[in-house]
């Protein structure tokens, strides 16, 4: 019962991490598509 414990705790450790890179890249593609519009505005 404790290595399945150890090893779901593993895992949601793994996706939480890969989540949060996730949504922070996202947020760059966000960020860049915005740069690109304001230069095009100009």
């Amino acid at each position: 019962m404790k290595n399945w414990f150890s090893l779901a705790l593993a895992v949601s450790l793994v996706l939480t991490v890969s989540a949060c890179n996730t949504v922070k890249g996202v947020g760059r593609d966000i960020e860049s598509v915005g740069e690109a519009m304001e230069e095009a505005a100009d």
